[in-house]
């Protein structure tokens, strides 16, 4: 691993080292080189740190858990003083960053290579997709589903993010650095230098502090959310719409008007999500809105800017339309002198000097200069568009196609608000609140604040037009006077003035996903709804949670509960003449309904997408979903192909006659599943064995969020506890039993395998479920999960939860027909076995701190605060090896 080649492929139930050799010789080339390298040059700085002794011990750590001698390892563990087994579990967290930097360039370097070579597997996968339709549907069917295409990503902060700002800035340096190693320009005293430039910067990371010493405020989390925003998204979206646009258009393409209309919608609930976070107020609403404005104004000008300085055509070869000679003109009337100055260094260059006056005024806009600054992006939109119109009608189509093009696109997109801010606040809230309010006396500080968002979301509409912060969502909607408290309380704070507000019901737990039909219908009798839905279109918006219903009833059954509703709250939809667009809260790992999205999409229910698709982007999946551009493309491809595809009657047939053959087998998985894990999560004392046996305790006091993580002080129930922390706890002692619990019993009782198999092979639903469990399961480890386990001293659930595990993993193998998990999967099979070892190594050191915190009463408050931060410090190093938190 560290100073010296990466060894890799050891399954804990495999100790041979056949096995492991061959998965080495697996690794791509060029990735083992990177890993070798990184390495290496961690390897330098631990010696150069703390002496050979450090490295010696980290390598003793490394080669016990690749040969899987477990007692071996933790006997290693268990010697070294505090400060080694600190500096330990410091070295491998610093490794499994590098080595997810460099898993990332790879895979971005793969799509460049294959796009460089003409693969058409990613050329452009979105274009093959409407291709595909063409050939089935006919071109009037795929221009219809082109030109009501929509996706939604939601950018949301993440309570269990585990890397600090300072430590990703250093990976995305190191990141560059390697990146650099690639280019094939780079000479030798080039590559010396880079080396040496690695060398400094991985001695930053290793002396960086991996945990932070106090928890970010939300606006924090908005500025983190900007980085993305900034370093690809911002650029990545528009290239999206030129590949598409370049493979229908053919030969014609950069030379005439767009085919596609732009289909990315970024949201945003990061500063505007206050269900349970007493943080994110009213003033941090509009401060988020602010930063959000400032970033993207910024990224226009400079993009008008540079197209303005590039764009040198001279009036005698490609004369003005009267339009922009108009426009200049009114300019010149409110500032001459700027208009004289950028006429006198850009003379006879009218287009060019519109575009430099637009990088000006879009300045003024973020100055808040009302006189001189852009209203709204419209307006500055409808000058790009005479400025097309006119090189148009000079006979200059490529230019105005071209960079032109783009720039519209991205104000197309984000427009002067780069992100459209989402309201949630939980159901409760607004129910107490509207007691207050008619009741006429004095009203709470809760209540105060409640009225203050809406006067925000007014004033941010004002600001930025109602598409920048209109949708408000309800946690916990159990009613439609859920919905009609919102409008009631807005009518209260704002007095009569105006606010377009489209209230969202979320349905989280199974009993609300049952019901969420009839309260759908009582909501669309209320006067404000009819009159939201005559406003939009007959648009309406429903968010289904994947977290709570999961933890409520268990994955398999919230699986299957979620599509149901999905089902359900479609057909009410076609009943009532409805555009629905489904929101899935989705998760980044597993046991929150993560997973890959494009999968996810072709497994939805019939009619249910319709070309439209909306999903929250968790905190932790933001940077490897859009961190990287060539990474960002791909998935935003995928997904709007997928989303296109669900959308067919082909799919949608499938889908529906899948529902109705498998039907039987259905409702056997759900009586049977959701009976196990009931069985297990209701047992007495649960909740206290759970947070006994897993890190749930010290998480809450890790600093990774500015959310708190339970509603309550402590766990005396479920219910006290957020979804998020679930799964995290879950996963750091290596158990996920979010993203399998019960499956093994509910395929024991189908029982039929030849049965099972047939629905993996024709019932999309299904087989995502089992691939997802699947790789659950392959991140779990039973032999260190057990140990976890232990410490709860409850060895009936212990068995219990054993006994689930070994049941679940024979029969996933056996529908899947395979011999070990992921065989079928050789990429990803790949990354997880040669992660194992070494996420061992830091869960013994995990284990070795969470041991002494539950057992040890000796402990003095130094040694308390000592143990606790050697188990954050693991923490940190489990999520990155494992690759998700909550």
């Amino acid at each position: 691993m560290i100073g010296r080649p990466p060894i890799g492929w050891a399954n804990v139930s495999e100790t041979g080292s056949e096995t492991r050799t061959r998965a080495r010789f697996e690794v791509p080339e060029e990735l083992r080189a990177d890993v070798r390298l990184l390495g290496e040059i961690l390897g330098k700085v631990l010696v150069e740190y703390a002496g050979q002794p450090l490295l010696d011990d980290v390598e003793k750590l490394r080669e016990l858990t690749i040969a899987g001698d477990g007692a071996a390892a933790e006997e290693l563990v268990a010697s070294w003083p505090h400060e080694r087994a600190e500096d330990v579990a410091r070295a491998f967290t610093c490794y499994f960053h590098l080595t997810n930097l460099s898993e990332e360039l790879h895979r971005a370097r793969v799509l460049r290579e294959r796009d460089r070579a003409g693969s058409e597997a990613v050329v452009s996968e979105l274009a093959q997709a409407v291709e595909q339709i063409t050939r089935d549907s006919g071109e009037q069917q795929a221009r219809a589903l082109l030109s009501g295409l929509e996706f939604r990503p939601v950018l949301t902060a993440h309570p269990t993010e585990a890397r600090r700002r300072a430590v990703l800035a250093t990976i995305r340096r190191i990141s560059s650095l390697l990146d650099e190693r690639h280019d094939p320009r780079a000479g030798d005293s080039d590559l010396a230098e880079n080396r040496r430039r690695l060398v400094e910067q991985v001695d930053v990371l290793w002396r960086t502090s991996q945990l932070r010493t106090s928890r970010p405020t939300p606006l924090d989390e908005v500025r983190s959310a900007m980085a993305v925003f900034e370093e690809t998204l911002f650029n990545v979206v528009g290239n999206v719409y030129r590949r598409l646009d370049d493979a229908l258009a053919g030969d014609a393409a950069g030379t005439r008007t767009p085919v596609v209309a732009p289909f990315v919608h970024l949201g945003s609930w990061i500063g505007g999500d206050r269900d349970g976070n007493p943080n994110v107020t009213a003033a941090i609403t509009r401060e988020a809105m602010q930063i959000q404005a400032d970033h993207v104004l910024r990224a226009l000008e400079q993009a008008t800017e540079q197209l303005g300085r590039a764009l040198t055509l001279d009036a005698a070869t490609t004369p003005p339309s009267a339009p922009v000679r108009r426009i200049l003109e009114d300019a010149r009337a409110v500032n001459p002198e700027l208009i004289t100055d950028i006429e006198t260094r850009s003379p006879s260059e009218p287009h060019r000097q519109l575009l430099l006056l637009a990088a000006r005024r879009l300045a003024a806009t973020r100055s808040r200069d009302a006189d001189f600054g852009y209203p709204r992006a419209a307006d500055f939109l409808h000058e790009l568009k005479v400025l097309q119109d006119s090189l148009v009608s000079a006979g200059a189509p490529r230019q105005a196609y071209g960079d032109l093009q783009q720039l519209i696109w991205q104000v197309n997109t984000f427009g002067f608000h780069l992100a459209e801010l989402e309201i949630r606040q939980h159901s409760s809230v607004h129910a107490k609140a509207l007691e207050e309010v008619l009741g006429g006396g004095e009203l709470s500080d809760q209540t105060e604040e409640v009225l203050a968002t809406l006067r925000v979301i007014a004033q941010i509409q004002q600001r930025f037009g109602p598409q920048a912060c209109r949708r408000y969502v309800v946690s916990f909607t159990r009613n439609a006077g859920d919905l009609a408290a919102v409008y009631e309380l807005a009518d209260a704070a704002l007095d009569g003035r105006p606010i377009e507000l489209d209230v969202v019901p979320l349905f989280e737990t199974g009993e609300d996903l049952q019901n969420s039909v009839e309260v759908l219908d009582n909501a669309i009798q209320l006067t404000r709804v009819r009159h939201r839905l005559t406003a939009n279109d007959r648009r309406f918006e429903v968010m289904l949670g994947y977290s709570d219903s999961a933890k409520d009833v268990g994955p398999v059954s919230a699986t299957l509960a979620l599509y149901d509703a999905q089902a359900r709250i479609t057909a009410w939809a076609q009943r009532n003449a409805i555009r629905l667009t489904l929101f899935h809260g989705r998760g980044g790992a597993l046991g929150r309904g993560g997973g890959p999205a494009n999968r996810a999409v072709l497994a939805q229910a019939p009619g249910s997408v319709a070309g439209r698709f909306k999903l929250t982007e968790q905190g932790e999946a933001i940077p490897a979903r859009y961190g990287n551009a060539a990474i960002a493309q791909r998935h935003i491809e995928q997904v709007t192909a997928a989303t296109l595809l669900a959308s067919t009657p082909a799919i949608e047939e499938r889908a529906a006659a899948a529902a109705d053959r498998f039907a039987v087998v259905e409702k056997t998985l759900d009586e049977a599943a959701r009976t196990a894990y009931h069985r297990l999560v209701k047992a007495e004392g649960f909740a206290e064995w759970f947070s006994t046996v897993t890190p749930l305790e010290e998480l809450g006091q890790l600093p990774l969020g500015s959310r708190p993580a339970r509603r309550g002080v402590a766990v005396s129930s479920l219910e006290d506890l957020r979804a998020i922390p679930w799964v995290f706890a879950w996963s750091q002692a290596r158990v996920n039993a979010p993203g399998w619990y019960g499956l093994g019993t509910a395929l024991a009782a189908v029982g039929d395998v030849d049965l099972l198999r047939d629905a993996n092979q024709n019932w999309p639903l299904f087989q995502v479920m089992l691939e997802n469990a699947e790789m659950s399961l392959a991140k779990t480890d039973r032999r260190i999960l057990g140990r976890y386990l232990e410490l709860g001293d409850r060895p009936e659930l212990t068995k219990q939860m054993l006994d689930e595990h070994a049941l679940t993993t024979e029969w996933v193998l056996k529908v899947l027909d395979e011999e070990r998990l992921l065989q079928g999967r050789r990429v990803l099979g790949r990354a997880v076995e040669l992660r194992n070892p070494y996420v061992d190594a830091l869960s013994y050191l995990q284990l070795r701190a969470l041991r002494t915190l539950r057992t040890d009463d000796s402990l003095n408050e130094e040694q308390i605060v000592r143990t606790r931060r050697l188990l954050l410090l693991t923490v940190s190093g489990v999520a990155a090896g494992l690759q998700n938190t909550g």
